[in-house]
């Protein structure tokens, strides 16, 4: 298990606070994903748990034991970067064999082919033994990558967005067989990525954060139909929710163009009274529905087609919206049409982007 515990970032050259009072617990075997913008601080996490970074302040344990003091190499991790950091002059058994030959715990020679030849069958790239890096293609290398990792058989595998090199078809395939490879061999893998499609495939349980502070740590759906905060709601999902800034008078909740009557929210959901005077109301794109009576209407600006589904693109509230829609329904550009909400699956916050239901 990994522990993680009041672990501050700030670095001394600009003063710049890169993580704030961090608390995370991975437990063994779980493939969990740093997620989050470019400056969020993941890739900060990463290289502290690596040992490329020293904690300004905190604690950092694998199996209870605390590593903040131990120098990388003693740490028992594997560690896969961005650009694969391969030895171009060496073919990939060599590449593979690496690890095991240097340092003070060396493997002999026979042995450590032994080793790689089980891991680089395990990562399908046997085949490959003889090739030096500039005669493979991405995936191959990406898959190098890791074995060289695997060899070591560390306690934790570190990435740090290994996949960002890639075209997204290769990106989806060796995303699949990282999870496959991780869960095969039982390893504590973290991985640092920016694209949420990513961390939901793979994941175990994700990390999401901004401006160095954990907005939540949960399992894949629940980040998308339970967000704990504005941050959260807004981060995840494809197209993004819809967000309307709301007045509360008496018992509704009033925008421009529509507004909710508080007593059809459903009790169980409501986390806190209604007792400020301004609210945020998310509504995911498929939880508007055509309906007649409607709640709203509005005319539809563009059409896009996407599989079996329509996005329609309309104003409401002031704001640029999105609905998701059935192929079968036929909408149409310059139409007018009437829209209802399914109240039990918005959600409302409060201005600091605290959610209340």
């Amino acid at each position: 298990m990994i522990s993680i515990a009041n672990l501050r970032k700030v670095y001394e050259d600009n003063g710049y606070e890169a993580l704030k009072s961090i608390d995370l617990n991975i437990k063994e075997g779980d493939l969990v994903c740093l997620l989050g913008p470019s400056g969020c601080g993941k890739t900060t996490i990463l290289n502290l748990l690596a040992g490329l970074l020293d904690p300004t302040s905190g604690d950092i344990k694998f199996d209870n034991v605390s590593v903040v003091n131990k120098h990388p190499k003693d740490r028992n991790i594997g560690l896969v970067f961005q650009n694969y950091a391969l030895y171009p002059h060496m073919t990939v058994m060599e590449n593979v064999m690496f690890p095991l030959t240097v340092g003070n715990k060396k493997t002999k020679k026979s042995k450590a082919k032994e080793i790689a030849q089980k891991y680089m069958k395990i990562t399908n790239i046997t085949e490959l033994a003889d090739k030096k890096p500039g005669n493979m293609s991405g995936g191959q290398q990406q898959r190098v990558a890791i074995t060289r990792a695997l060899v070591q058989n560390p306690k934790v595998l570190l990435l740090d967005e290994p996949l960002s090199n890639l075209d997204a078809r290769l990106r989806l395939k060796i995303r699949e067989e990282i999870r496959r490879l991780v869960k095969e061999i039982g390893i504590t893998t973290i991985f640092v990525t920016h694209d949420q499609e990513e961390a939901l495939s793979i994941s175990d349980k994700i990390v999401i954060m901004d401006q160095g502070i954990v907005q939540q740590y949960d399992i894949p759906q629940n980040l998308y139909l339970e967000p704990a905060n504005l941050f959260v709601a807004k981060f995840m999902g494809n197209p993004i929710i819809n967000i309307f800034e709301m007045k509360k008078e008496e018992d509704y909740l009033k925008g421009s163009d529509f507004s909710i009557k508080l007593d059809k929210l459903d009790k169980t959901r409501v986390k806190d009274d209604f007792n400020k005077s301004k609210y945020i109301v998310g509504i995911r794109p498929e939880y508007f529905k055509l309906t007649t009576p409607s709640l709203f209407n509005a005319e539809i600006e563009t059409v896009e087609l996407i599989g079996k589904d329509r996005i329609v693109n309309f104003t409401i509230n002031g704001e640029h919206s999105k609905a998701i829609t059935d192929i079968n329904d036929k909408v149409k550009e310059n139409e007018i049409v009437g829209f209802d909400i399914e109240y039990d699956k918005i959600y409302i916050f409060e201005e600091d982007g605290r959610r209340v239901y």
